[in-house]
């Protein structure tokens, strides 16, 4: 019976931490035709899940070496100024979104579900209490959370394209979080500072929409 409410607490986890891979996904492959959009997201959803099943094994270990979140903070920055910046020049030419390819889509997607799930597998780890099998599996079964939500989200975004500021949005504040939690740039810059752990993340967001209205007027 405890398993059994172990696994739950996991699937719920599951169901929360989803929520950012389904809007990296749905961001990244919006651009696509429909067919190609489906198996980008399939693809996706899938390296996702493995890349969480992996970094599971070994995150605890690594969220302890000093400025990695930072540079994953960063990263994930740099994508969604890129993503909300592709979203831009999707609705001013026909001929940019033609040329959108689902290797890129796809690469994008993994490289912010990498840098994403370093911090994410941490609660699952935590309620999980170190069983493996429980961790896999609740996992696993997160498949058709993040397919079913990135589809939804896909749609959404190309019916309402003002959506993606707001998917840009949540990606800048999760990687101004990042940054407030590395344990090395913090005792560095922060010093455990309460206003700017809040400040910092909030901070990322106008950033973000700044800088990718910047790149678009310059290219």
């Amino acid at each position: 019976m405890e398993n059994v409410i172990i696994f739950l607490e996991i699937m719920l986890i599951n169901v929360l931490l989803s929520g950012d891979n389904a809007i990296v996904i749905a961001m990244a492959s919006q651009h696509l035709p429909a067919r190609q959009r489906k198996r980008a997201v399939w693809w996706g959803a899938m390296a996702a899940v493995v890349l969480r099943c992996l970094l599971t094994v070994v995150a605890l270990q690594l969220l302890k070496i000093p400025f990695l979140q930072a540079a994953g903070g960063l990263l994930l920055l740099y994508i969604a100024v890129k993503l909300l910046t592709d979203a831009g020049h999707a609705g001013e030419s026909h001929s940019i979104k033609n040329n959108r390819s689902i290797g890129a889509a796809i690469w994008t997607i993994v490289t912010a579900d990498f840098v994403m799930s370093l911090d994410n597998v941490l609660a699952i780890a935590a309620v999980a209490g170190g069983d493996l099998v429980l961790i896999l599996l609740g996992i696993a079964l997160s498949i058709p959370m993040i397919v079913w939500g990135s589809q939804l989200l896909g749609t959404l975004l190309i019916k309402f394209p003002a959506l993606s500021y707001i998917g840009a949005a949540l990606l800048a504040f999760a990687s101004g979080e990042m940054l407030m939690q590395d344990p090395g740039l913090n005792e560095l810059l922060f010093h455990g500072s309460k206003m700017l752990s809040e400040l910092i993340p909030l901070l990322c967001v106008p950033f973000v929409i700044a800088a990718s209205i910047m790149i678009r007027r310059a290219q």
